[in-house]
């Protein structure tokens, strides 16, 4: 579980990155999450959008990927959601923040 220090520190690293999960009319299927896994895996951190066509809305969508992959949510804005899930193996976001 991440903090709210953590979470801005996210936000401001999520503002330079590029979507790469995108949500149709489909919802989200067993191979989206297997993209969202894979695309966590090498980046920790990543942007997502749900198109117009989608049922779901962004935080829906955020929500329901934070659950099927065991990640964090850092945040859900109009169409896009950024989620986070720190890769054991090889960390490569520092998230530890001052108190």
């Amino acid at each position: 579980m991440i903090n709210s220090k953590q979470r801005a520190l996210l936000r401001s690293l999520a503002a330079t990155e590029e979507t790469v999960i995108t949500i149709g009319k489909g919802g989200i299927t067993d191979s989206v999450v297997d993209s969202v896994l894979e695309a966590l895996t090498a980046r920790e951190l990543v942007k997502g959008k749900v198109l117009e066509t989608s049922l779901l809305t962004a935080r829906e969508a955020c929500e329901e990927l934070c659950e099927r992959c065991k990640a964090d949510g850092v945040q859900a804005i109009g169409n896009k959601f950024v989620l986070y899930k720190r890769n054991e193996k090889k960390p490569r976001i520092d998230i530890k923040v001052s108190k």
